[in-house]
């Protein structure tokens, strides 16, 4: 089968319901705390990606044993304590900067030398962000020009807890720390610059010595040693970040209605949603609840007559993250110049997403000017594609394919949006969904 997907149509308006894939945040965090539990944890609507499975395998290689039967995932937790660390052990974070961070964090009282490795687009990513406060607790590293991976991380007996100032809004930084403040006696303090919050919502829901204060600008943590973790059992909502492409193919098509059901916003996720409200785009939450600590809904989208520009509030970066790609291509169509300001953490992800942000709208005709980690877009509401366009060679970023599919059937043009197997990382269900809703258009 080709490995690129080829688009020559506009997607007609639509009004559809449909069922995203379970949050991959969610998803990794559920089991590396299982992977600690005192006895067997269950999961329905886990994630099936690349991303997901790379957790697995990995609580595999450190003796945890994981079965799957009718879409349920079980894990057999043998205790904080539990894990077997053979010598040589290699744990492949593959294409995932959530695990490859965050297990970092548990591993750091290993008594033999184990070794991460990762594909290429996390080879290039930024490591270092991680070991430098992990370091402090007692454990020590050795990674590739200091920085990258492939790394081996060498344990301590004697971890101290730590005193750390996460200033980059990077939950990954953050989640880090507190599972190495898990592992260590006394107490960690972390003054945490905003960001997402799930790590301390499970710690909470599994009444771990784990409390959050928040504050205006950032929140402050106290972690203590875990000596024991319940069984987890967890039905794991849709993924917000994942909804973001629907939602946003909703507002740039013409009469146009979506509900996406069962999906988690978190208020540090949905930086997304608020953005788009500024925008114009009509989006309502329906039959909220609480779930584990987390906020779930119903999100019901309408596209609107017209999209507003707008001068983004760099207080929203952190909760839209993962989703600036694709709002760009809601400022391409707006009426006006948009600014996006702060965003060198986008640089930071599978692939420097800011300039491929760029890139992609300068292939549909959109003036952009970048310049010290922000993007001014200068919008065109008549935007209608007759080109063609190919994207390519973007470090298996899925976001980078995602976004180009939307574009495609939202402006027009005839697009070849190769490496559609880079979907299989975070949500291989996506192009299944998209023929759901063009057959309803």
């Amino acid at each position: 089968m080709p490995n690129k997907v080829i688009i020559k149509y506009k997607i007609n308006s639509f009004k559809k319901s449909v069922l995203i894939s379970g949050d991959k945040s969610l998803s990794i965090r559920w089991i590396l705390f299982s992977s600690l539990a005192d006895g067997i944890s269950t999961s329905k609507n886990l994630l099936m990606s690349e991303d997901v499975l790379a957790a697995i395998n990995a609580i595999k290689k450190l003796g945890i044993q994981v079965k799957f039967k009718n879409e349920v995932c079980k894990i057999y937790g043998k205790g904080v304590e539990g894990y077997k660390y053979k010598k040589n052990l290699i744990i492949n974070a593959e294409n995932s900067g959530t695990l490859g961070r965050l297990i970092l964090g548990l591993l750091i009282n290993t008594p033999h030398p184990i070794k991460m490795i990762g594909d290429k687009s996390l080879s290039k990513r930024d490591f270092k962000r991680i070991t430098d406060p992990l370091t402090k607790f007692g454990a020590k590293f050795k990674l590739k020009n200091k920085k990258n991976l492939p790394l081996t991380i060498y344990g301590s007996k004697n971890l101290k807890p730590v005193n750390y100032y996460e200033k980059k809004g990077s939950a990954q930084c953050k989640s880090a720390v507190i599972f190495g403040g898990m592992r260590t006696k006394g107490i960690t303090l972390i003054k945490a610059k905003k960001s997402r919050n799930h790590t301390e919502i499970m710690g909470k829901n599994l009444k771990l010595p784990i409390s959050t204060v928040e504050k205006k600008n950032f929140d402050e943590i106290k972690v203590n040693k875990v000596k024991k973790i319940k069984v987890f059992n967890y039905n794991i909502p849709s993924d917000i970040s994942s909804s973001a492409f629907f939602i946003v193919l909703t507002a740039l098509s013409k009469k146009s209605e979506l509900v996406i059901k069962n999906v988690n916003i978190n208020h540090s996720r949905i930086g997304v949603i608020t953005i788009l409200k500024k925008m114009g785009v009509k989006i309502i939450f329906k039959n909220k609840k609480i779930y584990k600590g987390e906020k779930i809904a119903d999100i019901k989208v309408k596209s609107p007559e017209y999209l507003k520009p707008i001068n983004c509030p760099s207080n929203l970066n952190s909760s839209a993250i993962d989703e600036f790609l694709v709002i760009f291509l809601v400022a391409a169509k707006a009426n006006g110049v948009s600014l996006f300001k702060n965003l060198n953490e986008l640089n930071q992800k599978e692939s420097p997403r800011l300039k491929w942000g760029q890139k992609i709208l300068k292939k549909i005709g959109i003036k952009t000017i970048v310049s010290n980690g922000s993007i001014k877009i200068f919008g065109n509401p008549k935007i209608n594609l007759n080109k063609k366009i190919i994207i390519k060679n973007y470090l298996k970023d899925h976001r980078v394919f995602m976004t180009s599919i939307i574009a495609a059937l939202s402006f027009g043009g005839i697009w070849h949006i190769h490496d559609k197997n880079s979907i299989k990382t975070s949500f291989p269900n996506f192009l299944n969904i998209i023929n759901q809703i063009k057959n309803n258009a």
